[in-house]
Order: structure tokens, then sequence, then C-alpha cells
């Protein structure tokens, strides 16, 4: 068994839970992403998945949301 990729990103203009529940949700939906864990207090989304996400994937997933990827933390 493959072993899973984490990545953590910054992400600016979540403020609250419903924030952190859009985000994990558009980032969610990404081909090979297995958990999303977005913090708001410290703007970060830590995405776990099978293989190396793709970046613009994530910076898309996080614009339909209404945010903004700032990189990787």
């Amino acid at each position: 068994m493959m072993s899973a990729v984490t990545t953590t990103y910054k992400v600016s203009g979540m403020s609250c839970g419903h924030c952190e529940g859009a985000v994990s949700g558009e980032i969610s939906a990404i081909e090979g992403v297995t958990s999303v864990k977005a913090v708001a207090s410290t703007g970060e989304v830590t995405v776990t998945s099978a293989t190396e996400p793709d970046d613009e994937a994530v910076r898309a997933a996080v614009d339909e949301a209404g945010f903004e990827l700032t990189g990787r933390a």
C-alpha cells in the first residue's frame, strides 16, 4: 500500500467553522484527496491525499469556496 501524502496550505479569509467546512468540502472533492482539516484560527488547511496534490486544483477549490490560497505552509 502506498503511503499518503500530507500537505499543509495557508488560506486567508477563514473566520469560523462554516468557513472551515466550505473549504474542506471543496478540497475533499479533488480526486485522490482522502482527508482535509481546515483550522480557521491558524488559516491552515492540512490535506491528506493518495498522491502529491495538484496545487492549482487546490487553489481552484479554495477559490470556489470563496477564500484565497496564499501558498503552502
